[in-house]
């Protein structure tokens, strides 16, 4: 079954001008344009996940220095 992908326009400009350092699973999944479990293994395996109030965020600058050491 698949899902209608949503716009993230103004999270991308929060995001790299370094207004928005954490962000969710599904914001992250949309951002990176993978899957939400893609991303969460990827987060996790980066380090980068932080629970809050038993919300999960994901520290894209963490994640971001992940993937150009792993996959760069």
């Amino acid at each position: 079954m698949s899902y209608k992908r949503t716009k993230v326009e103004s999270l991308d400009i929060k995001v790299n001008s370094g207004q928005k350092k954490y962000v969710r699973y599904k914001e992250g999944a949309d951002l990176y344009s993978i899957g939400i479990h893609g991303f969460q293994q990827l987060a996790k395996e980066a380090g980068a996940v932080r629970k809050i109030n038993g919300v999960c965020l994901v520290n894209v600058e963490v994640l971001n220095e992940y993937i150009e050491t792993m996959y760069g």
